[in-house]
């Protein structure tokens, strides 16, 4: 089996990110290390760490592709296939490292603003529900007698 490359394929929930079946030998990591595949390799599963997958193609160039964690499987001693929430492929480990550092900020932003959005709907919810409980109040600030407030 030594002369068939490897059919390589990491997807996400989105996405099939990369499906590569020339794939000459790849490099991952779980939480035992780094560790190698090239074809021929026994059947196996392991979780991939927050980490970068990379491939050798047959014209001796290396493609990457930056994994957030996963699930990593060896059959037919060819076929290896990822299943990861996030996937980043790149051409060269520089462009993927900022092309990580972008789309880490742009998510950073968003739970930021998703966490502000959710302490303003909390407070508004409670001032709410103290308008509720208080009754309704009088042009001056005081509250309106139970007898005129509640239609009573």
């Amino acid at each position: 089996m030594d002369g068939i490359p490897l059919d390589l394929t990491i997807a996400t929930p989105l996405e099939v990110a990369v499906n590569h079946d020339e794939a000459i030998s790849l490099r991952a990591e779980d939480e035992s290390g780094s560790f190698g595949i090239r074809p021929g390799h026994a059947d196996f599963i392991t979780m991939l760490a927050p980490s970068v997958v990379r491939w050798s193609t047959p014209d001796g160039a290396w493609r990457f592709c930056a994994v957030d964690g996963g699930v990593m499987t060896v059959s037919g001693g060819r076929r290896v296939a990822i299943a990861c929430r996030e996937a980043i492929v790149g051409d060269s480990m520089e462009r993927l490292e900022h092309e990580v550092a972008r789309v880490r900020a742009t998510q950073l932003d968003a739970a930021r603003r998703a966490r502000v959005e959710a302490v303003r709907l909390h407070a508004q919810a409670v001032r709410q529900m103290l308008r509720y409980l208080r009754g309704p109040m009088a042009p001056d600030g005081q509250d309106v007698p139970a007898a005129q407030g509640r239609g009573q």
